[in-house]
């Protein structure tokens, strides 16, 4: 990935360098053109021009394909990464569907709404009360008050807790 990004930022001051020359013989020989000048020095100045041009296009085309290769390499990454998730998922796959049962089981107990209890669990997911307030076409600040709520009915003081509240019995004690 270093590698693509070294040559991105490469091809990035190429095309800036190539741009640059290009405008300047560009005003150079539009200039020159007003001026008179000699044939022989407008086709050397054309000859510069097209070469800027052709440094642009050919930088230009690099730089598209290390950004393709590096969404290419992103793209491989999210794979893998869904695949593990998905095969840990069925490997663990009564456990989840065991945890699930156990905290609807505690948000039943601390008496929480249906609403409340779907906050609960998008928020033990992690997402954040905008992402909620999306996912449940929802206000930002009823989710706000949902989740205000829930601390009060578990006792928790907020989201931190309420995750700690689940997860610490899951997880094996440290050995001294």
């Amino acid at each position: 990935m270093a590698f693509i990004n070294d040559n991105k930022r490469f091809s990035q001051w190429a095309i800036a360098l190539s741009l640059f020359v290009f405008v300047l013989i560009t005003l150079d020989l539009l200039g020159d053109y007003r001026d008179g000048v000699a044939w022989i020095h407008l086709l050397a100045e054309l000859l510069i021009l097209i070469l800027s041009l052709t440094g642009i296009v050919y930088f230009g085309r690099l730089y598209y394909q290390f950004a393709q290769a590096k969404i290419n390499l992103l793209t491989q990454d999210l794979a893998l990464a869904n695949q593990q998730a998905q095969q840990w998922r069925e490997a663990n796959r009564e456990l989840i569907a065991g945890l699930a049962v156990q905290i609807q089981k505690q948000f039943d107990s601390w008496q929480l709404t249906p609403a409340e209890a779907e906050v609960g669990l998008l928020m033990l997911k992690g997402l954040s009360h905008g992402e909620i307030a999306h996912v449940r076409n929802a206000s930002e600040r009823t989710i706000r008050d949902q989740a205000r709520a829930i601390y009060r009915k578990s006792g928790v003081t907020g989201r931190t807790e309420l995750s700690a509240f689940f997860l610490e019995d899951l997880l094996l004690p440290r050995q001294p």
